[in-house]
């Protein structure tokens, strides 16, 4: 594993392989490490948790060899505590698993930290945001769902981003909040104007030419909505 979640008081931007191009996913990577981004999210989709299928334990054990980035993992499966220690094998260095799929998010959080990866609950955005209040503070990071997950490119939901207000107002600083779904360098401010610090930007990122330049377009809308 390369290492952990960034330390909580920066705003980060972690692009979603998700809307990589599959074929050049080294290059695609390398182009958002060389601009500074320090966390790369993977979605990771079963068919029966969410719609869509995506990538398993050997295509992350070979991003592993090709980037010193946080793998930021993001178990969208109906049975994350099965699967989990497969992927913090292939080198996950932080997964995060959703509140609607274990009996007993407790055992689970335990389960992660005692294999050396930091853990993460997520809740999609018809779940009350009062499902992870118990959880959150065993955690490194929630991450609140701003889209129905299961797909990449959809619009922003700004009454779940809202959920990052009571979660940033009960933990404070200490806690990362993560964003997903439709951020792009207009939601960013909204995000962030709520609590979130780590933002999962998909196509904002790779479906522009220059990664460079969209990166820095988010982070700079983000740092003035942080600085209001």
């Amino acid at each position: 594993m390369a290492g952990r979640l960034p330390k909580p008081g920066t705003i980060e931007v972690a692009p979603s392989i998700l809307s990589a191009d599959f074929a050049n996913l080294a290059s695609e990577i390398r182009q958002v490490t060389e601009a500074g981004v320090r966390m790369v999210h993977l979605d990771i989709m079963d068919g029966h948790f969410v719609p869509n299928l995506t990538i398993g334990p050997p295509v992350v054990k070979w991003i592993r060899r090709c980037t010193e980035a946080v793998l930021d993992v993001h178990l969208m499966i109906t049975d994350p505590q099965r699967y989990a220690p497969r992927f913090i094998e292939a080198g996950a260095d932080h997964i995060t698993f959703h509140i609607e799929t274990v009996k007993n998010p407790f055992q689970m959080i335990e389960e992660l930290h005692a294999q050396g990866v930091s853990a993460g609950v997520t809740l999609n955005p018809a779940t009350p945001v009062e499902s992870v209040f118990e959880a959150a503070p065993l955690c490194e990071m929630v991450l609140v769902m701003t889209v129905e997950p299961g797909f990449g490119g959809q619009e922003f939901m700004d009454f779940a981003a809202r959920k990052c207000l009571p979660l940033r107002e009960r933990f404070g600083p200490s806690l990362r909040i993560e964003v997903d779904g439709g951020i792009n360098a207009q939601t960013a401010p909204l995000a962030v104007g709520y609590g979130a610090d780590t933002l999962v930007a998909g196509q904002a990122v790779f479906g522009e030419q220059d990664r460079a330049g969209a990166i820095r377009r988010i982070l700079e809308s983000a740092a003035r909505a942080a600085r209001q």
